[in-house]
């Protein structure tokens, strides 16, 4: 079953479940635990623990019972999840968890799941997904729980507004977010010495100012023939360096919107406003780097060539490369010397962020033991697995603290050691948490994306400009919307 083919009718069926135990409190927590072991997982990996769990407001259950977790994920993902099943079930003898991994369809198979009633005790909730399943009450309310817990309910444990904003719905948690990723600009700095340019920085402080990013990417980008655009002979059929290459689909997109004091679609009326000045207008300087500047290539450039914007980075065919912190994961091992800065400003510094959630599905025999997992998962331990390879950005306040980067933060000397380059605390420290906005997507977002898509196509290549095209699907998206709460 696609996602275009689950009927609010289908969804409502789905929902007739259970909410039992969603108002939980419990007694107070007793002392945190110190578990010290050495944890055996899968692909030949052992991982030295040294982790604090603080046993929550709910009771542990006094039987034995097991949940199920699903999630997507490659190697590196599949080993932090069962890593963290290992120090969790140490902690929590009575509960068991079956990690469902599912790297492959899995939004048609969760949805498989709900539409015949049985779905995951917890699992990764994509954010696009989020507010649909929690509008519709497939979603287990955490709210009681979570204030009482005297870790993850504490005043500040989070980043904020940003987690309340992302794992809320109608004032109610219906999950916790598993960290934060965002965009940011990828260099490689090795061009910019050679040019005798001054790369870009971290400090949102000295964000670009847009028209100035773009001249630096004219200057950058060079044909065969050493010519740059805009210059009588330049030949965009044959460049051989780009100046920059901007990913084009909606976290990408929303900096440079929220950078000219848009919204993607605002969150007090659940209706889409990229129709509005603010957006398209933002939008439109995206397709101009292709279409008027010719400083960006197309997608079907790399395509054509047959590499990624990594590969492009450290062969010299690119000097610039905008897309989500996760990348610094592969980004970190090529050979030129990396560098990331914040992204350019058109009226003031800003970024994208999004990360999918865990949240318990309502359906669970154990709302108790679901919890307990979900809570877990937004305790440090988890979260410094995928930091320290560059995966993630955290999201919780103790990590970006001096203390706290010290943890995970490693500095870049090489491709072989280190991972963050330098000045990446700026990143993680300032501009995340005081320019990092989150997009709200409302109930029925997924099948908005059907018809937002065709019209981000048409501007891309020209047929049309952002305003038009925007201006002609804003109805149509507005009135999916608007039918997902009736």
């Amino acid at each position: 079953m696609s996602e275009k083919q689950l009927s609010r009718r289908d969804f409502l069926r789905i929902s007739a479940l259970t909410a039992a135990g969603a108002a939980l409190a419990g007694c107070q927590a007793p002392p945190p635990q110190v578990v010290r072991e050495t944890v055996e997982v899968p692909v030949e990996q052992t991982v030295e623990v040294e982790q604090t769990v603080v046993v929550q407001a709910t009771p542990a259950p006094e039987e034995v019972v097991e949940i199920s977790f699903m999630g997507w994920g490659g190697t590196e993902e599949d080993v932090g999840v069962r890593a963290a099943i290992a120090v969790f079930e140490g902690a929590e003898p009575n509960i068991k968890v079956n990690w469902l991994h599912t790297p492959e369809n899995y939004s048609e198979k969760m949805l498989a799941m709900l539409a015949a009633g049985t779905p995951p005790d917890t699992a990764f909730i994509r954010n696009q997904d989020f507010t649909t399943y929690a509008h519709e009450g497939m979603l287990l309310d955490i709210t009681d729980m979570l204030k009482a817990d005297s870790v993850v309910g504490a005043p500040g444990y989070f980043i904020e507004p940003q987690e309340t904003e992302r794992a809320t719905y109608q004032g109610r948690w219906y999950g916790i977010g598993s960290c934060w990723t965002g965009s940011h600009i990828y260099l490689n700095a090795d061009i910019f010495d050679e040019v005798g340019i001054e790369p870009p920085s971290n400090d949102p402080d000295e964000a670009w100012e847009w028209d100035y990013f773009v001249e630096v990417a004219r200057q950058l980008t060079v044909d065969t023939n050493g010519r740059h655009p805009g210059e009588s002979g330049f030949d965009i059929n044959n460049v051989d360096r780009w100046g920059v290459y901007w990913d084009t689909w909606w976290m990408e997109l929303l900096g440079p919107i929220e950078s000219n004091n848009g919204k993607y679609i605002d969150p007090s009326t659940g209706l889409l406003t990229l129709d509005q000045p603010a957006a398209y207008e933002a939008i439109q300087r995206i397709a101009d780097l292709m279409l008027v500047h010719q400083v960006m290539p197309h997608s079907s450039v790399l395509a054509q060539l047959g590499m990624s914007n990594t590969q492009m980075l450290e062969t010299g065919k690119l000097a610039m490369a905008i897309d989500g912190s996760w990348a610094l994961a592969w980004m970190h091992k090529i050979e030129p010397t990396l560098g990331t800065a914040v992204l350019p400003k058109i009226q003031r510094p800003a970024t994208g962020l999004q990360a999918h959630l865990h949240s318990a599905f309502a359906a669970s025999k154990y709302p108790e033991a679901a919890w307990r997992w979900v809570r877990f998962l937004a305790t440090e331990f988890y979260q410094l697995q995928f930091l320290r390879m560059g995966l993630w950005l955290p999201s919780q306040t103790n990590l970006i603290t001096e203390e706290g980067l010290a943890k995970w933060m490693t500095t870049r000397i090489s491709a072989t050691e280190g991972v963050h380059p330098p000045g990446y605390e700026l990143i993680v420290t300032e501009y995340v948490p005081k320019y990092g906005h989150i997009l709200y997507q409302p109930p029925g977002y997924q099948q908005v994306e059907a018809v937002l898509n065709p019209a981000f196509d048409a501007i891309w290549i020209g047929d049309k400009t952002a305003e038009e095209a925007l201006s002609e699907v804003a109805p149509d998206v507005n009135a999916i919307f608007e039918e997902a709460l009736r």
